[in-house]
């Protein structure tokens, strides 16, 4: 039996990935992770929401504030000022020092409780912002610190089924799997209306019209 944990923020990516999780796997653990974020209340209810559709056997949500109270970020802290050196200017300033490693800490932790095989979370390579724990190389990592430093049995294996599509192919999967992308949310910054303006949004906006779709979620501005 295949079963898995599966790291849902709420947002496009890893919605599609619950959804290919969902045709691979005959139990489904939705994990979703609040570290303080901007958006924190409106990415939960999205969670909600979309685990009443899928109907996981168990979900879970951890408070991680600790990891805005760390700083370095635009997402958690709207003071923030980005660090000039070299290293910082290589990725936008919304990125999360380490939160990827962090979530599948805490994937892999539940997986060994559950006896879960599978761990999926939707990163994106292809059309990301350049962040740097969405790239395979550090997925390819994360599974050899896996294999030496948990219990492994059974072996846990970590599936980013979106990592080489672009936004517009995630958007066309999750068509074709009848994800329910009007229960999603992308925007940064705004809870209301997506606010149409942030990376997040426009990166979402372009691939729903390349894909040749119209987004069901409501926006302030569309510039599109």
């Amino acid at each position: 039996m295949e079963k898995a944990i599966v790291l849902l923020s709420g947002g496009l990516d890893s919605l599609v990935t619950a959804a290919v999780a969902a045709t691979q796997c005959e139990e489904l653990y939705f994990l979703h992770v609040s570290y303080g974020q901007r958006t924190q209340e409106r990415e939960l209810q999205s969670f909600a929401e979309i685990s009443r559709h899928y109907q996981p056997v168990q979900t879970k949500v951890l408070d991680w504030r600790w990891l805005a109270e760390m700083g370095g970020s635009r997402l958690t802290d709207a003071s923030y000022q980005p660090v000039k050196s070299q290293k910082q200017q290589d990725f936008p300033d919304t990125y999360v020092p380490f939160r990827n490693a962090t979530l599948l800490c805490a994937a892999v932790a539940w997986a060994e409780v559950v006896q879960a095989n599978r761990i999926y979370i939707g990163a994106v390579e292809e059309d990301s912002s350049g962040y740097p724990d969405c790239r395979k190389v550090f997925f390819e990592a994360m599974q050899k610190t896996i294999e030496t430093g948990s219990g492994n049995n059974p072996p846990i294996s970590i599936h980013t089924p979106v990592i080489d599509l672009h936004k517009s192919e995630i958007v066309a999967l999750g068509m074709k799997l009848k994800a329910p992308f009007e229960l999603s949310w992308s925007c940064y910054f705004a809870t209301d209306e997506a606010c149409g303006m942030c990376d997040s949004c426009r990166l979402r906006l372009n691939a729903f019209s390349r894909a040749g779709f119209a987004d069901p979620i409501k926006y302030s501005r569309n510039d599109i």
